[in-house]
């Protein structure tokens, strides 16, 4: 079974750093607390500053937050490192059996329950911002 990718809580994790430790976030900071390749976590700075969440310092490095963590949701990171394809979360497989009753009709069945569950998903993620998830650290 696929996963969502692990970008989502890879973003959250450097955002929660930068904002923890704003003056010791260079690449390899972040990628040894993450513990992944520093590869990894410039791919991902490269999104968030798309995004225009972070402004990433080049030579020395280091990264810093472009808007008070009070005001970056879960979803603004969740939408910053395209978490989905083509904006879908679920995707159904594709060539049902069009000569089978449940092949014929479940794209259109499941469709509308699968945009309503990331729906939801998508709301909850805008609730709770950067700031929040860090007071929850203990």
């Amino acid at each position: 079974m696929k996963q969502i990718s692990t970008r989502f809580s890879i973003a959250v994790h450097t955002l929660s750093l930068i904002a923890v430790y704003p003056k010791d976030c260079t690449g390899d900071f972040i990628a040894g607390s993450v513990n992944t390749n520093p590869v990894v976590i410039r791919r991902i700075m490269g999104m968030l500053k798309k995004a225009g969440l972070v402004d990433v310092r080049p030579g020395v490095g280091g990264a810093s937050l472009l808007k008070d963590p009070e005001r970056i949701t879960l979803l603004d990171v969740y939408r910053a490192v395209n978490v989905t394809e083509e904006d879908r979360l679920f995707r159904i497989h594709g060539n049902p059996n069009i000569h089978c009753f449940v092949g014929r009709n479940i794209e259109q069945a499941l469709q509308k329950e699968l945009k309503e569950a990331q729906s939801v998903m998508e709301q909850r993620l805008a609730q709770t911002t950067l700031d929040q998830l860090i007071g929850k650290f203990k």
